[in-house]
């Protein structure tokens, strides 16, 4: 049944929420008895913020960490209250803030599962009617009356899902879960909340992940420092907050110390290197599959022979990504002096998330001498790629799909031959 629209089941209006941290900076005996150097200091996680979620909306919250989207999905679940403001919930809320919240380490499975049933309110009757979904859904039949202080991470997770979705919730809020537990357990999960949506039931999902709040989101708040950003349309949203990402890490790494791991004759030198996009501008941070362009000024004092200039790029633990120089072009210049640029282009860089370092070489063809080396130098970050794959590499693939073989059984006609009818 669809959702009936422009019914606010979620408000907040001007909320606050801040929190006391205490510090202690005795380093004496004498100084903690008489609790000298002990100090507190206020954090406001949420500062004056107000938005609504209608009915049958999948909204996402986007945020740096501390940035206080877990404070404002604790707020809606009414774990916690505001400091300021008010916050409205019309409807059933069934939440999945902390990895196992309302489990007791002590107890099985199975009186976990009653328990946080209990917490939502649900009789045992009912608990009793949906007992045997809620397992079966958890894949964790085998251990369900073993202690839950026994669980793995993924178990945990797991579990609370399982109770999360089966007790019939209006509204849905999901903390980052997600990135717990294998990935065919987040494809499940994932196809479960796709229900949801097109039952009509509303849900606030928050992940540090763009491409899982892109898919799954209708609506999207960016929450900076406890406060509100900008709420609207998803791409809107996650566009203005990864150009603000993208200008921050660049920031933090033109900032960075680089140690100084150069070495050669210096009878040429690399003068400059720069990492570009296409259209001239430079930039520091990428997503998997964007072009880049490196642009390598160098300056020869004497003329050289068969000058090459190599290129590398090496993750920040310092596996080697790639290497490859000019010599494969074909025959060098034989001799070369004065100033001048060359260009390296990537059509796409491949490369899955993380940190990673440019190394830039000058040397003459045969490499008996090396007139300058600029040993990872030169620092990008990869921000964003698909979202469940792993290792160091994007490779263009696809997965064709199912295809059952049907089982020999020796009888007449009956044949492993797919085309033999």
């Amino acid at each position: 049944m669809a959702a009936k629209k422009n019914v606010t089941v979620i408000s907040l209006k001007n909320v606050t929420k801040q929190y006391r941290i205490r510090h202690d900076r005795g380093r004496t005996l004498k100084e903690l008895f008489l609790r000298q150097g002990i100090y507190s200091e206020i954090i406001r996680a949420m500062d004056n913020i107000s938005f609504d979620v209608q009915k049958g909306t999948t909204m996402g919250i986007l945020g740096s960490n501390g940035s206080g989207k877990s404070t404002t999905l604790k707020l809606i679940a009414g774990t916690s209250r505001p400091n300021g403001g008010s916050v409205e919930v019309n409807g059933r809320v069934s939440a999945l803030l902390e990895l196992g919240a309302g489990f007791h380490p002590d107890f099985t499975g199975r009186e976990n599962v009653y328990l946080d049933g209990a917490i939502m309110g649900l009789s045992r009757k009912v608990i009793d009617e949906r007992f045997d979904e809620i397992v079966e859904f958890s894949e964790i039949e085998k251990y369900i009356d073993s202690p839950a202080k026994t669980y793995s991470s993924g178990m945990y997770m797991r579990l609370a899902f399982a109770v999360a979705v089966n007790v019939d919730p209006d509204i849905l809020l999901i903390d980052e879960v997600l990135a717990v537990g294998d990935v065919g357990f987040q494809r499940k999960c994932l196809e479960r909340i796709d229900k949801f949506k097109s039952d009509g039931k509303t849900i606030v999902f928050v992940s540090h992940s763009t491409d899982a709040v892109r898919n799954l989101c209708d609506q999207a708040v960016w929450i900076e420092q406890g406060k509100l950003q900008i709420k609207g349309k998803t791409d809107k949203v996650i566009d203005q907050y990864l150009s603000a990402i993208n200008k921050r890490e660049e920031e933090r790494l033109s900032k960075e110390e680089v140690e100084d791991d150069r070495w050669g004759s210096r009878r040429g030198e690399i003068a400059e290197v720069g990492l570009f996009t296409p259209d001239g501008k430079k930039q520091l941070t990428y997503k998997t599959g964007d072009p880049m362009w490196v642009k390598i000024l160098y300056r020869i004092k004497d003329t050289v022979t068969e000058p090459v200039i190599g290129l590398a790029i090496h993750r920040a633990d310092g596996a080697l990504c790639f290497g490859t120089n000019t010599s494969e072009k074909g025959q060098p210049l034989e001799t070369m002096r004065g100033e001048g640029e060359q260009w390296f282009r990537i059509s796409a860089l491949n490369l899955l998330p993380g940190d990673y370092r440019v190394s830039v070489s000058f040397h003459n063809m045969k490499k008996t001498e090396t007139y300058d080396y600029h040993d990872r130098r030169y620092r990008f970050k990869v921000l964003e790629g698909p979202p469940v794959e792993i290792g160091m590499f994007h490779l263009e693939h696809e997965w064709p799909g199912w295809q059952t073989v049907p089982e020999k059984t020796g009888k007449a006609g009956r044949t492993r031959n797919r085309e033999a009818g």
